[in-house]
């Protein structure tokens, strides 16, 4: 993993969007901190094309409201995740993290769920505590590409995407199948399953950069992600490719 063993800032995200033509991104936490949250913020404010800043802040502390009041008031500041991939089993289950979900659900914030594939039928359990809380799996729960499985991936992901107020990223799939010998055509039946799970209304197209490097250039991706949805039409194309992260995010204020 070399190639992501250094900085990467707002000077290389432009250079990256201005090729492919991308004119507005979402930033998402990488690291369990709040100053990291902090410069997020400052550089979506900074930056036109960072819309919108999916940040941290520690679910479970009783201190989680006084937290989320240091961060302001910001229209750039739209939501929240944690690295659930790396908890234990149960972790979404806790009744301080789900206090902590209606915390956000109060202030009109989403929630990115960042799990492995074994994670999803706790996620379900989760989900189904906070119906109004807008959720978006990320990275697609990460199905088991490179070992060609599609279940019981698929199967729980069509469970998962029964609840409304769940939506998709398409992203990072790339890092889940081998690095060296991936194709479109290997990623086609786990893109199949996230259409007919969530429907073009409730799928993001996302990149997973700088992460998704480890597998393929920035412009490859959107090359994939372009000729799998070229079939589709022009309105399900806008969807997918802006709307939805708009509606879901409500980035009118921000953009």
């Amino acid at each position: 993993m070399s190639v992501l063993r250094r900085d990467f800032l707002t000077s290389d995200l432009k250079k990256e969007l201005e090729a492919v033509g991308i004119d507005a991104t979402v930033a998402v936490q990488a690291r369990e901190s709040i100053e990291e949250t902090l410069w997020l913020m400052e550089c979506a404010r900074l930056t036109p094309a960072i819309c919108g800043v999916v940040g941290w802040a520690p679910l479970t502390f009783d201190e989680l409201p006084d937290i989320l009041d240091c961060f302001g008031h910001s229209p750039k500041l739209v939501g929240f995740r944690e690295v659930v991939q790396g908890k234990p089993d149960g972790y979404l289950m806790q009744p301080a993290f789900n206090r902590g979900i209606e915390e956000l659900t109060k202030r009109g914030y989403s929630y990115d769920v960042l799990i492995q594939e074994r994670q999803i039928m706790e996620t379900i359990q989760f989900v189904d505590q906070h119906p109004h809380q807008k959720f978006v799996l990320d990275h697609a729960a990460k199905p088991r590409i490179f070992s060609n499985e599609l279940e019981p991936w698929k199967t729980n992901l069509h469970e998962l995407a029964r609840h409304p107020n769940v939506y998709c990223k398409i992203s990072g799939l790339v890092t889940e199948a081998n690095w060296q010998t991936w194709s479109g055509d290997s990623l086609r039946p786990y893109l199949d399953v996230c259409v007919e799970a969530f429907g073009p209304k409730r799928l993001m197209a996302g990149s997973d950069w700088p992460v998704c490097l480890v597998a393929s250039s920035y412009s490859r991706w959107w090359d994939v992600l372009a000729l799998y949805f070229a079939g589709f039409s022009e309105s399900e194309n806008r969807r997918i490719f802006g709307e939805n992260a708009l509606e879901f995010y409500d980035l009118g204020a921000s953009t």
